[in-house]
């Protein structure tokens, strides 16, 4: 039997490393397809993470304007320190305006689940 909790918490260290893996490449194979493309990747890739912060911590908070803030700060501020570690990649950089598409992206999922799919409650 699976536990959610586990499953849950798991599925976002595991994509928290994802992006931390990705970050470290010094380029990413993909073609540009249309403008702001990039901008549009780090929005999606953060909405996945906030998705997957309010469903890892629902289980341990109960109150969803709790869920709705800490997932976004913790979302914001590993995008912040994501950018930090792209500073330390060759033919990488820190960009203020990725950060703010990370933020974004977390933002705009984090107040889609809380308002539509968040229970506040435990769901061990």
């Amino acid at each position: 039997m699976t536990n959610p909790k586990m499953l849950d918490v798991s599925a976002l260290l595991a994509y928290c490393g994802l992006i931390f893996w990705l970050s470290a490449q010094e380029r990413l194979p993909m073609p540009a397809v249309f403008d702001f493309q990039d901008k549009f990747l780090h929005y999606a890739a953060y909405f996945v993470m906030g998705v997957l912060a309010v469903r890892a911590l629902r289980h341990f908070v109960r109150s969803r304007e709790r869920i709705t803030l800490i997932a976004a700060l913790f979302c914001s501020l590993y995008g912040l320190s994501d950018e930090w570690h792209q500073s330390f990649v060759p033919g990488r950089d820190a960009s203020f305006s990725d950060w703010l598409a990370d933020s974004i992206g977390a933002v705009m999922a984090v107040w889609v689940m809380s308002r539509f799919l968040v229970s506040t409650q435990k769901n061990d």
